[in-house]
């Protein structure tokens, strides 16, 4: 009998959800908004007379369609489903995580964001110090309207830590 291996459900299940492209969406509950931006300024310690005025810095994108406390994630959310695979399959730990962000242009008060995510890649098994792991890369893609605003791949490496000697 050919038993198939953790390897290849994790593999197979990658494919399946990167075939989905954009499966999952979300919309930010509220507009780019003046005092959002002005405590999130407050809370880096940045100052830029533009983003008092009308305008959000380029790194809050993510901001405006985060879940926060209380909300969930879609249920369709490919990052989620990748990683409920790979705990199922013993991967139970996150080593790091990177994020690319490339922003299109500004924000402005008054618009409303939403956000589409994709699996990007899942690369692996590979070998850590820690222990075995699995690189898995998603794409979220932020538009106002039709048009793209910004863009981020986001990696994690979740892992089988190894037995303590």
């Amino acid at each position: 009998m050919n038993e198939v291996t953790a390897h290849e459900r994790i593999m197979a299940e990658a494919e399946r959800i990167i075939a989905l492209g954009e499966c999952s969406e979300s919309v930010a509950p509220y507009e780019v908004n003046q005092p959002t931006i002005g405590t999130w300024l407050d809370a880096m310690g940045y100052e830029n007379e533009r983003f008092r005025n009308g305008e959000a810095p380029p790194s809050m994108a993510q901001v405006w369609t985060m879940p926060g406390l209380g909300r969930r994630r879609p249920d369709d959310d490919p990052l989620s489903r990748m990683m409920e695979v790979l705990t199922a399959e013993g991967y139970t730990a996150v080593l790091g995580t990177n994020c690319e962000q490339t922003y299109e242009r500004y924000l402005k008060v008054g618009e409303h964001l939403r956000v589409t995510t994709a699996l990007d890649s899942v690369a692996g098994p590979k070998s850590t110090a820690m222990g075995e792991g699995y690189f898995v890369t998603s794409r979220n893609t932020w538009y106002v309207g039709p048009e793209k605003v910004a863009t981020m791949l986001f990696r994690v490496l979740k892992f089988i830590p190894k037995e303590k000697a």
